[in-house]
């Protein structure tokens, strides 16, 4: 199975995985939740693993990375947590079918704005990416969920549940890297405490 293929595969059972969760904790007097409704919890679970975790790394510590091993060209903690907030808002962006905001697009890898340097900016940049995000799935409905958006490109990209999916996988996959930086500086992220 090829990698886009398997990577494609692995979100959508995470996906259906995580509504069954979602909807099995809902008080059964609840009404029904619809597909922006579900997604905005996927994507709150994300936010409440991996804002606090970034909050956790002490602001001398940002500029860790590893450096031992096969780490050569690895991300500092402060890029991977910009990353991230990037990633989020440009797929957020897509979703919405807005531009995305200035200073996270013109690169391959998604950054941040060249202005956002602080500790304090960096959470500030990373919660705005997850409120956009929120924004962004809030709008997904079963009329438009697999509809699909017009100059999107790739297979799964092309529609808004594919976006979402790629939005949330992609947060967990950099919260695991930061989990493992926090480690490394000896600190245990919130969720293990």
């Amino acid at each position: 199975m090829n990698r886009k293929k398997k990577n494609w595969t692995l979100a959508s059972l995470f996906l259906l995985a995580s509504c069954g969760l979602a909807l099995g904790q809902m008080d059964k007097a609840a009404e029904h939740l619809g597909a922006g409704q579900v997604l905005d919890l996927m994507v709150a679970n994300a936010e409440r693993e991996i804002v606090p975790a970034a909050d956790a790394m002490p602001e001398g510590k940002y500029s860790f990375a590893p450096t031992s091993g096969e780490f050569h060209g690895a991300r500092t903690f402060a890029e991977q947590v910009k990353h991230l907030a990037a990633a989020n808002y440009q797929l957020g962006a897509r979703i919405l079918g807005e531009k995305p905001p200035a200073g996270t697009v013109g690169t391959k890898s998604e950054s941040a704005p060249d202005s956002v340097k602080t500790k304090a900016e960096i959470m500030e940049h990373l919660k705005g990416s997850f409120a956009y995000l929120h924004k962004a799935v809030g709008t997904v409905d079963e009329r438009n969920i697999v509809e699909p958006i017009q100059g999107a490109s790739g297979t799964w990209e092309k529609t808004r549940l594919g976006l979402a999916v790629d939005a949330i996988a992609h947060s967990y996959d950099h919260y695991g890297q930061m989990v493992e930086y926090l480690r490394a500086n000896g600190i245990v992220p919130p969720a293990s405490r």
